[in-house]
């Protein structure tokens, strides 16, 4: 959960980067409308737990701030919207959240999709959460994604560029790209995801160019070579895999098989070797027995994942798999767990072997934190001008950071 509080507009963000980008659009919409003493919920839906804490969170506020206007936006609201409504909460669509007439004292709220616009996060951290996609045209059985955000659209390249352009003006120095399926970018317009990239290098100062979490099958040879051969790319991707087994997946209904992931990282890996490995991954999957789990947690090692955003199987009301038979939430917790362990033991060992190495650092808000190219999280031993990107060497692991010391002093550009 991540809340951002500007005057008497107060905005809670929960969930993934794309709600942290939205989350900026939410509050400047709000403030447009002249919101007072207002507190706005970003909802998630990925897991039934998110729907929970944002309930829970509801709650609250209605309860300790009987005064104020509580707002509830993002999935969990596209989904129960009634639940809220009747909790006490102006409920505000997806679609609308970004439109100042959603937060005024008329709420209006669209009837049909609007041209997704993209999404800029603040200026409160030396990256940038740019939205460039939402909603997904996949059928995965797990997800509820499409009944919370429809069909996938794509912002357009022009929007995006003035987007990622008022970000390096205020002299954020990384944007990184989001979306609810970040890969299939430009299939609503007739682009790509690889086309807009390039589009993005073309801007004077963009240093560093990340991308979050993209669909292995969607990897095409043209994003492929920009992955591996640009050096504003940074060397980290991020999959989303959700499990290691051809039987699981298939009844995920995923469109890559096990050896198509192994593949290619491998591919990855040998094409540019200081590539780190992140992946989404889902314990205890309906039907999911030991020697499925088992190939699950093998696929730590043989993908080196050493960023896993790991976490137990929840079922969505109305999904498929939640009519599949039923693992049980506990083995399901036991297995995220096991699954967290072997994935911590693979990134100690990453960070290890990073000892006594240089990177270029970009320097956090508050001077003392950062990341390396390969997103390795990074502490400084004495504190560094924020925003900047400065060369470091690492000196020593301190749980699951590196700590660095600045060799030499960088100019910011």
């Amino acid at each position: 959960m991540n809340a951002a509080v500007t005057g008497q507009v107060e905005v809670v963000n929960f969930g993934c980067r794309l709600n942290i980008a939205e989350g900026e659009a939410v509050r400047a919409a709000a403030m447009q409308a002249g919101a007072q003493d207002a507190i706005i919920f970003n909802s998630c839906a990925v897991t039934d737990e998110a729907v929970r804490q944002a309930r829970q969170a509801v709650r609250r506020s209605l309860r300790e701030r009987p005064d104020a206007t509580v707002v509830v936006t993002g999935c969990a609201a596209e989904l129960e919207a009634e639940r809220f409504a009747e909790m006490g909460a102006r409920v505000v669509r997806n679609d609308a959240k970004g439109l100042a007439a959603s937060y005024g004292a008329e709420p209006a709220s669209p009837a049909d999709p609007r041209p997704y616009a993209p999404a800029l996060s603040g200026a409160d951290h030396a990256r940038a959460f740019l939205g460039v996609q939402t909603g997904c045209s996949h059928s995965c059985t797990f997800c509820a994604t499409v009944m919370a955000r429809g069909a996938a659209r794509s912002a357009t390249i022009d929007a995006i560029l003035g987007a990622a352009h008022t970000a390096l003006t205020r002299g954020q120095r990384e944007i990184i790209l989001t979306g609810v399926d970040l890969a299939s970018y430009g299939d609503d317009s007739g682009t790509t995801l690889a086309a807009l990239v390039e589009a993005l290098l073309t801007l004077p100062g963009l240093d560093r160019l990340r991308l979050s979490s993209l669909d292995p099958d969607r990897i095409d040879d043209a994003l492929f070579a920009l992955l591996t051969g640009e050096a504003r790319v940074m060397p980290h991707v991020h999959l989303s895999l959700q499990a290691g087994d051809d039987m699981v997946l298939k009844r995920m209904k995923r469109r890559h098989s096990r050896a198509d992931a192994v593949a290619l990282v491998r591919r990855l890996k040998t094409a540019r070797p200081q590539i780190a490995i992140g992946a989404d991954l889902i314990a205890g999957f309906p039907t999911e027995d030991d020697s499925m789990f088992a190939n699950s947690l093998a696929l730590i090692d043989d993908c080196d994942i050493v960023f896993g955003h790991i976490f137990p199987y929840s079922p969505r009301a109305g999904t498929p798999a939640a009519r599949m038979p039923q693992v049980g939430r506990a083995l399901s917790r036991e297995r995220a767990a096991r699954l967290r362990e072997a994935n911590a033991r693979r990134r100690h060992g990453w960070l290890d072997a990073q000892t006594g190495t240089t990177a270029r650092m970009l320097v956090e808000r508050d001077g003392l934190t950062g990341h390396a190219e390969n997103f390795a999280p990074l502490a400084l031993a004495a504190p560094a001008a924020p925003g900047t990107v400065i060369t470091v060497e690492l000196t020593k692991r301190d749980g699951d950071r590196m700590i660095a010391a600045q060799i030499h002093k960088d100019i910011a550009a």
